[in-house]
């Protein structure tokens, strides 16, 4: 079964220096039909204003992957990492028993456009962690790139969660067709452009919710960039 989920029924916020799409439940946001998809709690499309960004701040027990489509995001922690994150990259966080951080746009003109992604963990308490990779345009064209696991397969980040998250690049004729088990959840996550997902239109901004399926297809891109998450039920 897919449910669609269209780019303008999500929860928005703007607060001048940020605006921020809200794909499940946050902050002043709340569905109660839209908590979470398994054990993915929060997809944030955000838009960072130059000279701005989210000041020093705490979590605890998630796995927080950021997801930057354009521009940088200056990432700082009490763990001692200081990166930028550009394009490509995928930065990996594990909470766990508590980390403090602060993530800026220091561009002088460009808005900072990226993903924040929230999964739930299998285990909790654990010490807090960071990592990053490169996962490179060629790699992500006309596949689906797995770019974080729970056992860092393929060179992926390694997360501590039951989750798998594909990153692809589909235009024209490319396919992909990516095996499921119909007991786990899938959310497919169209970042822009339009892509056909198991016969389904998808545009800019849409998602598709998916259970008791075998398999996902993607096909007919148009500039498309998609994220998918294999998830536990």
């Amino acid at each position: 079964m897919l449910t669609l989920r269209k780019s303008q029924d999500r929860g928005y916020a703007d607060h001048g220096w940020l605006k921020s799409f809200h794909s499940f439940s946050f902050a002043g946001y709340y569905d109660s039909q839209f908590m979470g998809w398994g054990n993915l709690r929060v997809i944030n499309e955000d838009r960072i204003a130059p000279g701005t960004g989210f000041g020093t701040h705490g979590h605890r027990d998630m796995e927080i992957i950021s997801y930057v489509l354009s521009g940088e995001l200056a990432h700082k922690d009490n763990m001692g990492n200081g990166r930028a994150i550009p394009p490509g990259d995928v930065q990996r966080m594990s909470a766990g028993n508590g980390v403090l951080h602060s993530e800026f746009n220091h561009a002088p003109k460009d808005t900072t456009h990226f993903f924040q992604i929230w999964i739930e963990p299998n285990v909790t308490g654990i010490p807090a962690s960071y990592e990053q990779k490169t996962f490179a345009t060629p790699e992500k064209r006309g596949a689906l790139r797995l770019v974080a696991s729970p056992d860092g397969a393929q060179g992926s980040v390694t997360i501590h969660a039951d989750a798998r998250l594909y990153a692809g690049l589909f235009d024209g004729q490319e396919t992909a067709v990516l095996p499921l088990v119909p007991s786990r959840k899938s959310y497919v996550h169209l970042v822009r452009g339009e892509l056909d997902v198991n016969g389904q239109r998808l545009s800019g901004g849409d998602a598709a919710m998916l259970t008791d399926e075998s398999r996902l297809e993607l096909k007919a891109g148009k500039d498309a960039e998609v994220l998918v998450f294999d998830l536990s039920a």
